[in-house]
């Protein structure tokens, strides 16, 4: 594989090896990635050098145990894969030739025993039951392995869902490749691919994005691609795309012009992406808002991969100044990651399986004019794994990031679910509304990709059709949660900050717009421990909403920027908000309290009434 160049120093932190390999699973929907050594075991010899087959452990299964066909090793095959796709929900990557939960390496075993190892693999998934696609034969000598994806069998209303968040700067080309990828039709080097996803206007006649769009990328069962436009108007069924599809992958276009930088951070905090695809024009190189869309993913833990586009109109000296400059911004301070140049298969291999670990940073060079590399590229988004944690069985919590009126179905929310299980007719708690307070509201109807399904689960994203309420009582940033957490809204809560950059200093009572989650509003700092805070300082703080109250949970990343200061940080500590119902408690038990009157009421001076008539006389 090729890599760019990278110190000493930093080469030593970044290497990636298989006891650092983090599994696919690894996170929470949030984006903080707790570190596992679970991993796809079968990729064992990622960055390492040729070694001989590992001897046989207790408790693990050496490279030729497919080839022996023993009953009981077979058995414990099926657990370790059956485990892998619970990890992956539903997907998982296996290379076969290698051992299985070892500490030794193995660099493949002889293409004759490959062959019989294969077939007994086969049966194996058979009676899981799974389905697996061969990606890459890899040959070292006399030695062989192979890769495989394997792939739980299509199930109605469900599939595996991957959001990527598309950033970069203005021109670097993010809808023209959405529109090359999701239409499979290159570009005519005008802008004719990117016309197929603008939905305003202006858009069409400034060529420029200004809203959050939604495309979505299907693959079947074995990596093939299911998207197939309409031949007279060009558009895509999405229905039909996430009934054949085993695996979508939605792209969350965002502006890259700086004036709609308010509305890149909402599509970043709001829409929960597990990936982000930074994209970077080979002839402009680093300009503009690049390095802030980065540094935004960064600090909200989202793994980083890099698109650099137009290299078929760039001049190689150019191409290659570019490049130079990706590679010292992703082994700078703020990032410290490996960046690795995706050239062939083997590589998007190892690439997509060491990605959700954010220690490597996936550099591709694609045209949308000629269509080099987009074949790499679609397949690195077909193996890439997801990163989150199963949360199933937790009580169900539903952010919104959008709210509708569709005619004859009433009001309808968007959003995605952080925890737990919705389905339909389940009551869930709908608020804090502009009091504080959280209404019961059953769910009357589920879709998801406008597909009509009967539950939705964490990680998944979603729209309800609500009953009993309208559009203007539902806002963005209010959330549905099951009545088990017993949710409380907050005027105030207390926060730990970093101030990435502020002109001069921060003091009490300094106003900006936060983005937490779904949820941008403005608030003001109430109080923090050190007297001022400039670039580079961080602290403890308190902040106050200043208009309606919000639910917040602990542990949740947040942004806020007003004017050129930015900051990141993470909240700490909820304050509770009194509901309206709890205030009117307390003002009557105020204005309920009996008195006991002794000696009669007193007159106005304050004196007893026989000293007032003493004073009197």
């Amino acid at each position: 594989m090729d890599r760019i160049s990278v110190p000493q120093s930093d080469s030593a932190m970044a290497s990636v090896s298989k006891k650092d390999s983090v599994s696919p699973k690894g996170s929470a929907v949030n984006g903080n990635v707790p570190t596992t050594k679970k991993t796809a075991e079968g990729l064992a010899g990622l960055y390492d050098s040729d070694e001989d087959d590992a001897s046989g452990k207790d408790g693990g299964l050496d490279a030729l145990f497919l080839v022996r066909n023993k009953p009981e090793e077979i058995e414990r095959y099926v657990i370790h894969v059956r485990k892998m796709l619970l990890e992956g929900e539903g997907e998982t990557v296996i290379e076969i030739g290698v051992p299985i939960d070892q500490g030794g390496k193995a660099s493949g075993i002889p293409t004759k025993d490959l062959e019989v190892a294969v077939a007994n693999h086969v049966k194996a998934l058979a009676s899981i039951p799974a389905i697996g696609t061969k990606i890459e034969t890899r040959t070292n000598g006399a030695k062989s392995t192979e890769v495989w994806i394997v792939r739980d069998p299509p199930k109605e209303e469900d599939f595996i869902e991957v959001r990527v968040a598309v950033v970069g700067n203005v021109d670097a080309g993010k809808s023209t490749l959405l529109g090359v990828l999701t239409h499979s039709a290159l570009d005519d080097g005008r802008g004719l691919a990117r016309t197929k996803l603008f939905r305003h206007k202006h858009e069409f006649e400034s060529g420029r994005t200004s809203s959050v769009g939604n495309d979505i990328l299907g693959f079947d069962v074995h990596g093939t691609v299911v998207n197939k436009p309409d031949p007279h108007n060009n558009n895509l069924d999405w229905v039909q795309i996430s009934r054949d599809c085993c695996k979508l992958i939605t792209f969350i276009d965002l502006a890259g012009h700086e004036k709609y930088l308010k509305t890149t951070i909402f599509g970043m905090t709001g829409h929960m992406p597990d990936y982000t695809m930074l994209m970077v024009g080979a002839n402009m190189g680093i300009i503009g808002t690049t390095k802030e869309h980065l540094s935004l993913a960064l600090s909200l833990s989202v793994p980083v991969f890099i698109v650099v586009t137009k290299i078929d109109m760039c001049p190689p000296q150019i191409l290659e100044e570019t490049m130079k400059n990706i590679g010292r911004l992703v082994k700078s301070a703020g990032a410290r990651k490996l960046p690795v140049m995706v050239r062939n298969t083997n590589d998007v291999i190892h690439a997509a399986v060491n990605f959700p670990s954010k220690r490597v940073c996936p550099i591709f060079q694609v045209s949308n004019v000629e269509g080099t590399n987009l074949d790499l590229l679609r397949q690195f988004l077909n193996i890439v794994p997801l990163r989150r944690t199963l949360c199933e069985s937790d009580p169900a919590h539903f952010q919104i990031d959008d709210v509708y009126w569709v005619e004859g179905v009433g009001t309808v929310v968007s959003g995605t679910v952080l925890a737990g299980t919705i389905k339909v007719n389940d009551t869930l708690l709908l608020g804090p509304n502009s009091v504080g307070e959280f209404v019961p509201l059953p769910v009357k109807s589920i879709h998801r990709k406008r597909m009509p399904v009967s539950s939705v689960r964490c990680g998944q994203t979603a729209s309800f059709a609500l009953r009993k309420i309208t559009k203007r009582e539902v806002r963005k940033g209010m959330v549905m949660v099951d009545a088990r957490l017993n949710p409380i809204s907050s005027m105030q809560f207390e926060a730990e900050i970093l101030i990435l950059h502020h002109p001069t200093t921060i003091k009490p009572n300094y106003q900006a717009m936060l983005h937490i989650g779904s949820i941008r509003q403005t608030a003001t700092l109430v109080s923090m421990t050190k007297e001022v805070l400039r670039t580079g300082d961080r602290d403890r703080v308190t902040f106050r909403f200043i208009r309606l109250p919000e639910y917040i949970r602990p542990g949740t990343r947040m942004v806020f920027r007003e004017g050129r200061t930015k900051a990141v940080g993470t909240v700490v500590n909820v304050i509770p908000q009194a509901t309206l119902a709890q205030q009117r408690s307390k003002f009557k038990d105020k204005t309920n309290r009996t008195f006991v009157k002794r000696g009669g009421p007193k007159p106005p001076n304050g004196k007893p009434k026989a000293e007032a008539i003493k004073e009197h006389a």
